[in-house]
């Protein structure tokens, strides 16, 4: 087996354990939205819709399609973030370290892309509250998943 073929593969490797980490981080972020969504009274967000629907042009047709895409939405988009947590797995971080830039990159990601499609509205027009759960929201998914990522990749 050549260098290139065994990077390949962790690089796969890599992949295919940030997906399982992705799925465990995105079940953690719905439980703690659920949670607090029940504490505060808040309706599910629809940026996912929004910024979906801008991007591919497809818009649901009523009520139940925009919850049913939007959840769908919030499954991919979080699965597909733990093939970050597996790319910087690759560069030998793990832990809190780790967590810490996956929660950076997610949540930057975040708060960029969402007043860039108009689905909320910029960091600075948002109340305190608001920013602290979102980032206790996204913090909660980089810890899940930075804790499944480092179980999986610990037996390698």
């Amino acid at each position: 087996m050549n260098r290139a073929d065994n990077a390949a593969g962790q690089l796969g490797n890599a992949i295919g354990k940030g997906i399982l980490a992705g799925i465990a981080g995105t079940a953690a972020i719905t439980l703690s939205q659920m949670i607090e969504m029940k504490i505060t009274k808040r309706k599910p967000s629809q940026a996912p819709v929004k910024v979906a629907s801008q991007i591919t042009d497809v818009k649901p047709v009523n009520k139940q399609a925009k919850e049913k895409v939007s959840q769908e939405i919030h499954w991919a988009y979080g699965t597909a973030w733990g093939i970050a947590r597996g790319i910087i797995g690759l560069t030998g971080l793990k832990g809190l370290p780790a967590a810490a830039v996956h929660f950076v990159t997610l949540w930057g990601t975040a708060l960029v892309m969402i007043p860039k499609y108009k689905a909320g509205p910029p960091i600075t027009e948002e109340e305190p509250q608001a920013i602290a759960i979102d980032a206790l929201h996204h913090a909660v998914y980089a810890l899940a998943a930075g804790f499944a990522y480092d179980a999986l990749d610990s037996g390698r």
